[in-house]
């Protein structure tokens, strides 16, 4: 899709890792608010991401993050295992 094997790597930095963009630094700071038990969307971090997505790209990506939190919490609970859908290129160290 895209994304190099070194971004994804780097997803658990992505606050600080220059691969990422201050748009997706963003949406990854909201989906973790909104996944990460005793956070929350502060209103700062609602205007920054009103910066980057008009209305509807929030509606749909609180959508698409509320749906793989419940995803995960189903596929936890009844032992579904990970799909690998993802794997490292052939050219990734």
């Amino acid at each position: 899709m895209g994304i190099t094997d070194e971004k994804i790597l780097a997803l658990e930095q992505y606050a600080v890792s220059p691969l990422y963009s201050e748009k997706e630094r963003a949406a990854l700071e909201y989906a973790d608010a909104m996944t990460i038990t005793g956070r929350d969307v502060d209103d700062d971090l609602f205007a920054r991401v009103r910066r980057f997505f008009n209305e509807d790209e929030i509606v749909e990506l609180t959508m698409i993050v509320a749906w793989e939190n419940s995803s995960s919490k189903f596929n936890r609970a009844l032992r579904v295992p990970s799909q690998k859908l993802w794997r490292r290129s052939s050219t990734a160290p």
